[in-house]
């Protein structure tokens, strides 16, 4: 009976670990099933057609809205092509309020693909405080007031945003960036002009046409009653304010008054300064962004020359766009260097010193050698992809990891032995050339960049540069390194004593060649030793003849 009772006991126990491996497996099926979802993301071509295709309702409803508000007829005699307009823009809006929200972003290099972070992080922006606000359904109200009445879909006008940034990715793109910019100014120009038009027509119209001279004729004249006039007309009167070229109406009212002051100091403090200063706005936008877009247009001009593949030309591009989204295209040495020494250094110490410690052989030197390297650490930054050293490569410097993941692959590049993140450093005993070492100066691993990565290097010539102050840090690190190479079993005692008998033997040769040098100089010293003395000798041999010569011509 126990026999039974245990083997239905292990029965038991038995289904309930399968029950258990089931719902495991159900659990991880789902997590994966959650983790493939769709993702946006913003380096690549299908996010700026996006872009592309969204900033088309937003510029729609930045053009229409307002003239649709204030020209009635536009607005009754096109009634169904607005609507079919109007919603297909809604429509696009929610779209586009679902892709922001699966709109991934960098972090560490790495693109964020989990949904419910990507989530969380766009609605702690205000950029969705006003999405929300812009597909807020204001239509309703023209169930009750009716159709006519687009001023009440204003608060799409909060998703300019979007048009924005669509000409500024627009303009990195592009292979004519100057020609784009200007283009750009003369829109916003006329999209000023066009509002200010607009209003002057529903300010005329609230007033009444053809009530004092300054606003708009007569509506009765059938020349002044089409739309086409009405709005050629307005525009004409709103240019004619703004750029203060030409001459309009007195205003007769007060209000009329207060609208013409507001666009003669709207066209003083847009024209004078934009219009007027047109190659100085393009070539002064922004110092650091006009700086960083000649370098880009540079790069293009040069691939283009040269014809360069497509595939490398986006991946320069795209480096450039990581740069500039990351806020990474500042040289360091170059804001830096109009400064003292000692508050460089100080600078340099508060940003790099605690990454420069975490290197083994660094920890417990000197302050004053830690800052020294801290003053000589390059940042670079690697795309995906990008091998930062290959097995076999001479090593010329190490590298200190400060944001982004490295992989540890195999020569085919795709096998991954290790991934290295924030904090961790490698190529350090090959730069200290290490007495004995089996690998030599030479990298032992192919070592590639997962995702973007920005990481700190320090050249052998630096470090040797900066050795020569100290010759006792020089020796301990020289010691810690031969310790841990020992540790890793990869240093041959043979070739210390080689290499040691090699040192020993170029020292003897050194020591031979100045002693060499010195004879020769030492024989060069005697020869003119020996030739003075002979000048001498002469040239007392010469003022005794004379003397003698004198005595007798006395006698």
């Amino acid at each position: 009976m126990n026999n039974c009772n245990n083997n239905n006991g292990k029965k038991d126990d038995k289904k309930d670990e399968k029950k258990d491996d089931k719902k495991d497996d159900k659990k991880d099926a789902k997590k994966e099933e959650t983790k493939e979802v769709w993702i946006m993301d913003p380096a690549t071509d299908t996010y700026y057609y996006w872009l592309c295709t969204i900033s088309v309702p937003v510029f729609y409803n930045l053009i229409f809205l307002v003239a649709r508000s204030c020209f009635n007829e536009l607005q009754s005699a096109n009634v169904t092509m607005m609507m079919v307009f109007d919603y297909s823009s809604d429509v696009l809006y929610c779209i586009d309020t679902f892709v922001r929200a699966r709109t991934g972003f960098l972090e560490q290099g790495l693109l964020v693909k989990d949904a419910k972070i990507l989530k969380e992080k766009y609605m702690k922006t205000p950029q969705f405080k006003l999405d929300m606000i812009s597909v807020i359904p204001t239509d309703l109200i023209f169930l009750k007031i009716g159709i006519n009445n687009p001023e009440w879909r204003f608060n799409r006008l909060f998703r300019l945003a979007r048009l924005f940034e669509f000409f500024d990715r627009t303009e990195t793109r592009t292979n004519f960036p100057n020609i784009f910019r200007i283009a750009n100014l003369v829109l916003y120009i006329i999209i000023i002009i066009h509002w200010n038009g607009c209003l002057y027509f529903a300010i005329s119209k609230v007033l009444g046409f053809g009530s004092d001279t300054w606003v708009y004729p007569d509506g009765n004249d059938p020349e002044f009653n089409r739309l086409a006039r009405q709005y050629i007309y307005c525009f004409y009167w709103s240019t004619l304010t703004l750029t203060t070229i030409g001459e309009t109406p007195p205003p007769v009212r007060d209000i009329e008054y207060f609208f013409v002051v507001a666009d003669f100091l709207t066209g003083v403090l847009i024209f004078a300064t934009i219009v007027g200063n047109v190659g100085a706005m393009i070539s002064n936008m922004s110092a650091a962004r006009v700086e960083f877009q000649a370098k880009i247009d540079s790069i293009k001009q040069y691939m283009q020359f040269r014809k360069v593949t497509k595939d490398l030309e986006v991946r320069v591009v795209k480096w450039f766009d990581y740069l500039w989204t990351e806020e990474k295209t500042c040289d360091e040495k170059l804001v830096l260097k109009n400064l003292p020494d000692k508050l460089k250094a100080e600078i340099a110490i508060n940003v790099h010193l605690e990454t420069l410690k975490k290197v083994r052989i660094f920890q417990d030197c000197e302050a004053g050698l830690l800052v020294e390297l801290v003053l000589k650490l390059q940042p670079q930054v690697f795309s995906p992809g990008d091998y930062i050293c290959k097995k076999g490569d001479i090593g010329r410097e190490m590298y200190i990891i400060k944001g982004g993941k490295l992989a540890v692959v195999a020569d085919d590049g795709v096998t991954q032995f290790v991934v290295l993140s924030d904090g961790a450093y490698f190529g350090e005993i090959s730069i200290l050339g290490i007495k004995g070492s089996k690998a030599g100066n030479r990298r032992t691993a192919n070592i590639r960049s997962v995702g973007y990565s920005d990481l700190f290097a320090l050249s052998k010539d630096d470090l040797m540069e900066a050795l020569i102050e100290y010759p006792d840090a020089k020796n301990l690190l020289e010691e810690k390194g031969k310790a841990i190479l020992m540790k890793d079993n990869l240093i041959d005692e043979s070739l210390v004593a080689v290499t040691d008998a090699k040192d020993l033997e170029d020292k003897v040769n050194r020591v031979e060649a100045s002693v060499e040098i010195m004879t020769a100089k030492f024989r060069k010293m005697s020869a003119q030793y020996e030739s003075s003395q002979r000048k001498l000798k002469q040239r007392l041999s010469n003022m005794s003849n004379q003397v003698r010569t004198l005595r007798v011509d006395h006698e």
